[in-house]
């Protein structure tokens, strides 16, 4: 039978079937690895009939990625233009005659959930007032476009002769025109904008943003692979910290992870600290499993690796296809 098999340590355990399979999504289906629990792999055979021996060994790591993530919340300057708006009869037009209005920060508005990413327009408390409707200037009716305000249109059968081969037309009773139906014959249509109300409600609307920004860090320990790769996969929390501002991380055994604490978050301090308001900060640093395995196939050296909890493979090249065991 022609196999792949390959023994290596993990920093974790992986997650294997019940056949002790674990999936290689590099190699694609059917394809796969198998772990062996105990005993080293002796030899590595695929379908070409070639044989690797004496596999090297394997090289476990953990990969310290930090990350910073802020939640803001940014209220820009409103818009000097008021906002038409429609008019209810009944409603309360809350306007100067109620007060100032106040700034943008003093402005109520209900906060969503942390970390999540939201925009809401709120209208500036008295700040509204009435307006004659802008395209109907104040009729509550604009002219038929269908029409042009005549209430009918020329018979599309007698073309407004009246008469069709020599007979009069039974569309239009030999009238040559016909009522319109966009306006139902009365030239005029109700305003799209203030609906036949005549006048609209204007008023200073604030945009609030809740913004979510993160940063992330991937220390560039191991050249043959791709740092992309750690993207997509997750690790172990070893370590959280969540406040309204969060301190730069000092201590740690590794000094540049404490340097870019420093750095994000004194960046994150110069953008938003000026121009929004800075709800919560979490600070997190994750340890990412990752092992080298080094192999030899047919007398050449070869090596992959695993990556991540949920522990992905990833090689950049392949010696050859394999089937399963």
């Amino acid at each position: 039978m022609k196999t792949l098999c390959v023994h290596l340590p993990l920093p974790t355990t992986p997650n294997l079937n019940s056949t002790g399979t674990l999936w290689c999504p590099m190699l694609g289906s059917p394809q796969s690895l198998r772990m062996l629990p105990e005993t080293p792999c002796s030899s590595l055979s695929n379908q070409n009939g070639g044989t690797a021996q004496n596999l090297p060994g394997t090289s476990p790591s953990k990969n310290s990625n930090p990350s910073l993530c802020t939640g803001i919340d940014w209220r820009p300057t409103p818009r000097p233009e008021p906002v038409p708006g429609s008019l209810n009869p009944t409603m309360v037009v809350d306007g100067p005659q109620y007060g100032m209005s106040p700034p943008p920060w003093d402005i109520p508005v209900s906060v969503p959930l942390r970390y999540t990413d939201v925009v809401e327009k709120v209208r500036v408390p008295h700040s509204s007032l009435v307006k004659p409707c802008h395209k109907c200037n104040g009729y509550g009716r604009t002219r038929c476009m269908n029409c042009q305000g005549r209430g009918q249109k020329r018979c599309t059968f007698c073309h407004g002769h009246g008469r069709s081969r020599n007979k009069r037309c039974t569309s239009c009773h030999g009238r040559g025109r016909k009522r319109c139906f966009s306006c139902h014959g009365q030239g005029y249509r109700t305003c799209s904008v203030c609906h036949g109300s005549q006048n609209l409600l204007h008023f200073i609307q604030l945009t609030v943003t809740w913004k979510n920004d993160i940063a992330d860090f991937i220390p560039d320990r191991q050249p043959d692979f791709p740092d992309k790769k750690f993207e997509k996969v997750t690790g172990d929390p070893f370590f959280v910290d969540e406040n309204v501002l969060v301190y730069p991380i000092q201590g740690f055994p590794d000094e540049e992870i404490c340097d870019v604490s420093t750095k994000m978050i004194n960046e994150h301090l110069n953008r938003f600290g000026s121009t929004s308001r800075i709800l919560q900060q979490r600070q997190t640093i994750e340890l990412v499993p990752l092992t080298h395995a080094y192999y030899t196939y047919s007398g050449k050296d070869y090596s992959f690796f695993v990556y991540g909890m949920e522990n992905k493979v990833f090689t950049a090249k392949y010696p050859s296809a394999c089937t399963i065991l």
